[in-house]
């Protein structure tokens, strides 16, 4: 991620992946480019943060991934959300809209 993301609260990029994954399955490069295009340019994730995090959030059991072949007819790792991964989303959701709107509450305080 850049312009100034790279800080952000652990667990960011992993919700990220998650809600993306969330709209229907996909490989690592497709992943970082809609999570570029409904962030709408505020995060781009790099791979080398991307790859580690797919693998972890695989190995939680909220993903599962299967070979297949890209747009471009190159063999790539399709990830899909699993039922688990699915309930973990919402449960995620859920948890940064109270945080959001907490924050959000303490920086509209004037006193």
């Amino acid at each position: 991620m850049s312009g100034g993301t790279d800080d952000l609260l652990q667990g960011t990029l992993d919700l990220l992946i998650l809600k993306t994954l969330g709209l229907g399955p996909n490989h690592g490069l497709g992943i970082a480019r809609r999570i570029n295009q409904i962030t709408k340019g505020t995060f781009h994730p790099k791979p080398g943060s991307l790859f580690p995090a797919l693998h972890r959030l695989e190995e939680k059991g909220w993903l599962a991934s299967e070979w297949g072949e890209s747009e471009n007819r190159r063999k790539s790792k399709y990830y899909k959300l699993t039922r688990l991964g699915r309930r973990h989303l919402e449960a995620e959701i859920a948890n940064w809209e109270r945080v959001a709107g907490a924050i959000f509450l303490a920086l509209e305080t004037t006193s």
